[in-house]
């Protein structure tokens, strides 16, 4: 039999002409605001740090005090991180999202009315705590929640987005610092730093709950009320629905059969060491790729070619910054169309390149002053970061969620997050001292690093792309396993003959006809075998009005 795959059954008109998907994105936008989050706070302790008022008013604070100001969010986000995943699977995406906005806010309430340095990193300490439940939760819901079609670009832009709160923070700080003789010009920046976090707290019950999610806990009739609001455009009957719900408890039966959901699991089979072999990989590749020398010691790398006026280096950083988020947004765009293991391997062997040649200016200009050279290493880290945005920006976060099977997603993504902390902490305390003391010979070490990449990046990154999320995650467990959560889906679809809630039950009991074989192999009876699934093709591509189909 011709059976129908996702690309068959989703919507092909432009998405704004769908309501079920508008009001999809913009509930999805609310999560996207947590990486934006996470980037405006990054942004402001760094400008903050740049505001007399601030120095002054908290006696100019230096050594271990300064480091625990830029650190301790880390530390506290790293305190959080084993009981993120607990929240996230236990009580929900959206109940994650909800208990770290809330934290953030009691940080940002003391950080904005602080009076001693301690009360000041105490604060910073409880924001990080409280970023990390959202940080687990945010994308998350996105991948599990988003269209089919829309799942790789709008995953990929969450972790974009964290460019944009950046600019933001860094505009912000710039304003308020020429507020000479009030604290407000370190308050005011810290105030709106809430303001995601309000947004998220109030907002959060307004969006739905992740269909995997409420599956997973036996709660059927709400994720196909979500599936066909938000995919089907309101109509339970749509094929579309089908497929994913049929998809969806395949996947999860086949994941009971794990011998364990703690921590453990995610090493216990041969398909998770592959899935995490990658993602504890691409956790230390997306911060020791050289980045991290600009990222946070953007002055040092500048002072070292030259570049020694306050107003220079921060306007190199601005335009760094906006030119970031333009290079990450365009490739999250990109993802589906280009494929995931394709943006990987570009972005690779651009740095590899690019790094080289940023080697080789830097060394000419250290050793003999080369005024040309100093010029071609800012164009140079431009370049770089051109390349670096094409696939860490965007799919370090899409990738590494979309492996993973439910039942260990969040687990598996806050491994890599603690990953991406160990890195950070070796960036933090190893690039100054290294680049004080070799200089650009610091250099060749990450110009090796970056070959190593490019190496393991073809060799054991797959391609994702054309997939479901189901499928995506089934992958890595073997192409028959994936296969066969495709014919799930698409028998299902396929004949689909009876509405998977019936209109006749009060208490909406699912009426779907499902057989049990073997493994829990649910499949869907061909109760109508007359109707064939590429009847309805057309008329779900273009028309959802049509009065043979029951909406809510």
């Amino acid at each position: 039999m011709d059976w129908p795959t996702v690309a068959d059954l989703v919507d092909r008109q432009p998405w704004y002409k769908n309501r079920g998907i508008v009001l999809l994105n913009l509930c999805l936008a609310l999560a996207v605001l947590t990486s934006y989050t996470n980037g405006f706070d990054g942004s402001m302790i760094s400008g903050l740090q740049l505001v007399d008022q601030w120095q002054d008013y908290f006696n100019n604070p230096s050594g271990s005090s300064l480091g625990l100001v830029t650190s301790v969010q880390n530390i506290g986000a790293l305190v959080a991180l084993p009981f993120a995943p607990l929240v996230s699977d236990g009580f929900g995406r959206r109940k994650g999202l909800f208990l770290g906005s809330i934290l953030m806010l009691a940080g940002v309430g003391l950080q904005t009315q602080s009076t001693s340095i301690v009360q000041f990193i105490l604060s910073r300490g409880l924001i990080g705590f409280g970023l990390c439940f959202a940080i687990n939760a945010a994308p998350l819901l996105i991948t599990e929640l988003a269209y089919p079609t829309h799942r790789g670009p709008i995953t990929a832009m969450y972790n974009s987005s964290w460019y944009l709160g950046s600019i933001v923070a860094a505009w912000v700080t710039f304003g308020t610092f020429r507020m000479t003789n009030t604290t407000w010009s370190w308050r005011i920046p810290s105030i709106l730093q809430a303001l995601p976090s309000i947004l998220q707290a109030t907002l959060v019950w307004f969006i739905p709950e992740s269909p995997r999610f409420l599956v997973a806990k036996g709660r059927d009739r709400e994720a196909i009320q979500v599936l066909a609001r938000y995919h089907g455009n309101g109509n339970v009957d749509h094929p579309l629905v089908h497929f994913e719900y049929n998809e969806i408890k395949e996947a999860l039966a086949m994941e009971k059969e794990l011998p364990q959901t703690s921590y453990l699991a995610l090493f216990a089979t041969k398909g998770n060491l592959r899935r995490m072999r990658v993602i504890i990989a691409l956790g230390f590749f997306s911060q020791w790729s050289g980045n991290g020398l600009v990222s946070y010691y953007i002055n040092l790398i500048l002072e070292s070619v030259g570049v020694t006026e306050a107003g220079v280096k921060t306007l190199i950083n601005a335009c760094l910054q906006l030119f970031n988020f333009i290079m990450a947004i365009g490739a999250a765009l990109l993802v589906d169309k280009a494929g995931r293991r394709t943006l990987f391997l570009i972005s690779n062997v651009g740095m590899v390149i690019a790094f080289a040649m940023w080697t080789v200016t830097s060394a000419l200009f250290q050793e003999t002053g080369s005024k040309a050279a100093g010029n071609a290493t800012i164009g140079l880290i431009f370049l770089y970061f051109g390349f670096y945005d094409i696939a860490y920006s965007p799919l370090l976060v899409a990738y590494t969620v979309e492996i993973l099977p439910f039942t260990i997603r969040a687990k598996g993504f806050a491994v890599m997050n603690f990953t991406v902390s160990i890195a950070l902490i070796f960036n933090q305390y190893v690039n100054p001292v290294a680049l004080e003391k070799l200089k650009w010979k610091y250099y060749l070490f990450y110009c090796a690093w970056l070959a190593f990449e490019l190496v393991f990046i073809y060799m054991y990154l797959w391609e994702t792309k054309g997939r479901t999320l189901e499928q995506t995650a089934a992958l890595f467990d073997g192409e028959g396993e994936s296969d066969r959560l495709r014919e799930v889906g698409a028998e299902a679809a396929a004949h689909r003959g009876s509405s998977l809630v019936s209109p006749t039950m009060t208490d909406h009991t699912l009426n779907y006809h499902i057989e049990k074989e073997g493994r829990n192999h649910f499949e869907m009876h061909p109760v109508a075998e007359e109707y064939d699934w590429r009847d309805d093709r057309e008329h779900y591509g273009h028309d959802y009005n049509g009065t043979r189909h029951r909406k809510f």
